[in-house]
């Protein structure tokens, strides 16, 4: 995992927040959508990137708050 994002990822029956480079979640949750909303204020207080993985265990989506790696306009 990357060193400055923030993972949504599933933890046996519930969902765990990771800040990168960390193995202890900085948070555990329910549902995921409790997880992911965390996390969102967490990356966007933080700047940092969010990525957030499915029910398959597949990472499903990835947004930037503040750092985007890329350099795309629009």
């Amino acid at each position: 995992m990357s060193k400055r994002g923030i993972f949504t990822v599933r933890r046996d029956d519930k969902w765990a927040n990771i800040i990168g480079g960390n193995e202890r979640a900085s948070g555990v949750y329910e549902t995921q959508r409790e997880a992911i909303s965390a996390a969102r204020d967490r990356a966007r207080r933080d700047g940092l990137e969010h990525t957030i993985q499915g029910m398959d265990h597949k990472f499903r989506e990835k947004n930037s708050y503040g750092n985007d790696p890329r350099n795309i306009k629009g």
